[in-house]
């Protein structure tokens, strides 16, 4: 019988990052190798197969439709071998090794700060390393195997996932303190219906952002989708924004409880509306060996909050 020689792991790592990025220099850097050590592991792989992945000008770096299909396929390769360390880590200590989490840029600044120090001082083994990506992003990676979890607000549309829910994270409307009447006849003291809200005003995060569609989604107002002004920022500059009378805006919770508001002139009082909260979890994909792990990971974000 011949010899059948099949491509190395380090071989489809190459490959997959320079899908990820376009680019050699920058697929080199992620893979932690020079250049030409990168291209020549790709065209070993090429002579291997027997069949051209990657098409080379100087400019552009394009993939063949067979390159395509096969990074997809070395993905996920890449991501089952992954697993087989993951098997070995979950049958060890819980929480240790190496773990990558996506958290989406509404909770990280909020929420981090708080749950990292507990989570070093109980899991000293654990070695998490923390990327911000808003949802879609972060679900995308999920699921190629960049990340093993995901901090995220629900409801949200990631895909086939497992998640455990760690607390619902209200909403409320930020405005200037100025725009509060003097008698507080037409704001109530506790809560602010959505019926209440100058569409015109409002300034929300552009798409991309689950807080904006949680936002419209509490209000349940057409028109607001319509009116709103959507802002490609993060909370804290809409924060400004509010702050100098340019409109008004919603934010979470633990966006106030971490001092978000902190020497500006913004009141916020509480969305009056049916669903006027987001439901913060943590995500991971299906049948993943480190399940276990994740799930106690949730109870210590939830406590830890």
């Amino acid at each position: 019988m011949a010899a059948t020689y099949l491509p190395t792991l380090k071989q489809l790592q190459y490959l997959v990052a320079l899908k990820d990025h376009g680019h050699f220099g920058r697929a080199a850097e992620a893979c932690f190798v020079t250049q030409s050590t990168l291209s020549a592991g790709l065209r070993e792989l090429e002579t291997l197969i027997g069949v051209v992945l990657v098409e080379r000008t100087r400019r552009v770096v394009r993939f063949t439709p067979l390159g395509d299909r096969i990074a997809d396929k070395a993905r996920r390769v890449l991501r089952e071998a992954e697993e087989l360390g993951d098997m070995a880590r979950a049958a060890g200590r819980p929480l240790s090794g190496d773990m990558r989490m996506s958290v989406i840029p509404t909770i990280a600044p909020f929420m981090l700060p708080r749950i990292l120090p507990r989570l070093r001082r109980d899991y000293p083994d654990l070695k998490l390393f923390l990327r911000e990506e808003p949802s879609g992003a972060a679900c995308e990676g999920l699921h190629n195997g960049r990340t093993d979890c995901v901090l995220l607000a629900l409801p949200y549309a990631c895909g086939e996932v497992a998640f455990e829910p760690l607390f619902d994270d209200r909403l409320f409307v930020a405005f200037p303190t100025e725009d509060v009447p003097a008698d507080r006849t037409s704001i109530p003291a506790s809560a602010i219906p959505a019926s209440a809200i100058d569409e015109t005003r409002l300034l929300l995060l552009e798409d991309g952002h689950c807080l904006k569609d949680h936002a419209l989604a509490a209000c349940n107002r057409p028109e607001i989708r319509a009116e709103a002004t959507m802002m490609g920022t993060s909370l804290h500059t809409i924060v400004q924004m509010v702050d100098n009378g340019l409109g008004i805006t919603m934010l979470p919770e633990m966006a106030l409880n971490a001092g978000i508001l902190e020497n500006t002139g913004i009141t916020a009082l509480p969305l009056d509306a049916e669903n006027a909260f987001r439901r913060i979890a943590l995500v991971w994909r299906k049948a993943s060996p480190r399940e276990k792990d994740f799930q106690l990971l949730a109870k210590a974000l939830a406590e830890a909050r």
